[in-house]
């Protein structure tokens, strides 16, 4: 994968470390931040030694979104095509992030807005700074929630917090959105990436296949009905009872040893 100054990527001990890297500009997304990020989820699903994955943001900030600069109707000889760009970056972001079938965790840092929200909530695991602030910016600039968020936030927040937190553009902080449940855990700044990287560690030493498929059952859950549901959980165990991995577990639960997961 080529090298990126505006995403920082570290793979070590079977996870990778994927940090966004514009702190001058609160890691807001350029068309070159939007290629490099997708890449380096791309060459994590690929990697087999990847067995999880980690993203935060340099500096101050988790993500503020696009970056206006690069869309500035005043710039512009006609109107921007702003759903160009969801369909060109945004889109196929959310949707490759929500397919690999290894966990990916959020370390939030800082404020998440706008896109950078949406990104972040997109995650398996999110975990937040007590500072950090999630803001669903778009209507300040009189523009509709993207990457999943009008699908995201209903779900997991309902809707009449999901219409409020979007029409008002009202920051969160990170300890109301672990409240309502938004995100899984806001801990004390200095404690972020200890826990977090503690987290994807523990995640990576996992059984990665039960793991994915987990991932996969769960987001399948809201879109099926119950018979049909079941039907995937009998499908996926299916799949996860044939795995090495479960054999090493159950070898290991009966002779009462940590297992040695390979992740297959």
């Amino acid at each position: 994968m080529a090298e990126s100054p505006s995403i920082l990527v570290q793979k070590a001990g079977g996870v990778c470390r994927i940090t966004l890297n514009r702190p001058d500009k609160l890691n807001s997304f350029n068309d070159e931040m939007h290629r490099a990020l997708r890449a380096a989820m791309e060459d994590a699903r690929d990697d087999a030694e990847v067995r999880a994955i980690l993203i935060t943001g340099a500096g101050r900030g988790f993500c503020a979104g696009q970056d206006l600069g690069d869309r500035d109707p005043s710039k512009m000889t006609e109107a921007p095509d702003l759903g160009a760009t969801v369909e060109a970056f945004y889109n196929p972001l959310t949707r490759l992030m929500r397919a690999i079938e290894k966990p990916i965790i959020c370390a939030v840092n800082g404020v998440a807005a706008g896109a950078g929200a949406n990104i972040a909530l997109t995650c398996d695991i999110v975990l937040a700074a007590k500072s950090a602030k999630f803001i669903q910016a778009f209507s300040k600039i009189g523009l509709v929630p993207d990457s999943g968020g009008t699908w995201l936030l209903p779900r997991l927040i309902g809707e009449p917090r999901a219409k409020a937190l979007t029409m008002l553009a009202t920051p969160l902080s990170a300890e109301q959105a672990e409240s309502w449940g938004l995100i899984w855990r806001a801990v004390p700044d200095e404690d972020l990436m200890k826990e977090a990287e503690a987290l994807a560690n523990q995640l990576a030493v996992g059984p990665t296949l039960g793991l994915g498929l987990t991932k996969k059952a769960i987001q399948a859950a809201s879109e099926n009905s119950h018979s049909e549901q079941l039907d995937l959980e009998r499908d996926l165990q299916r799949q996860a009872g044939r795995s090495a991995d479960y054999a090493e577990g159950v070898s290991a639960f009966l002779a009462k040893r940590a297992p040695n997961y390979k992740g297959a």
